[in-house]
């Protein structure tokens, strides 16, 4: 019903600046919190982002604070993940979800993810 599709990925130096998207197909996007997440090689996927349907309510993991800024554009479907001040352990895969308000749990739509390599 719903396809994620994330994109902006890439190699780039410590210190530098990444931008990620991903784009929702199907109905109310609006409707749904979504969220970011990494996954490093070795380590279990952690949470990085959340934004609201609304966009008003963020919250971030600790590690990124300051240098990361989750956001959305509802007339595009689209959510962002403004990646600043990059460090080496940023790096990893990084998948969007989406959670549907209607259902229970953690979140039910995923995407297949984008590589993020930061170099020292």
């Amino acid at each position: 019903q719903v396809q994620l599709v994330e994109s902006g990925g890439g190699l780039v130096q410590a210190g530098g600046s990444l931008r990620l998207s991903c784009a929702a197909s199907g109905r109310s996007f609006s409707n749904y919190a979504m969220g970011w997440f990494r996954q490093a090689p070795g380590k279990e996927r952690e949470f990085v982002a959340r934004i609201s349907g609304s966009g008003i309510t963020r919250s971030y993991t600790d590690s990124v604070k300051g240098r990361f800024t989750i956001s959305r554009d509802n007339a595009k479907n689209t959510v962002y993940l403004q990646m600043n001040s990059l460090k080496p352990e940023d790096t990893a895969v990084y998948y969007c979800g989406a959670d549907d308000p209607r259902k229970l749990g953690g979140y039910d739509y995923w995407g297949q993810g984008t590589q993020v390599t930061v170099s020292s």
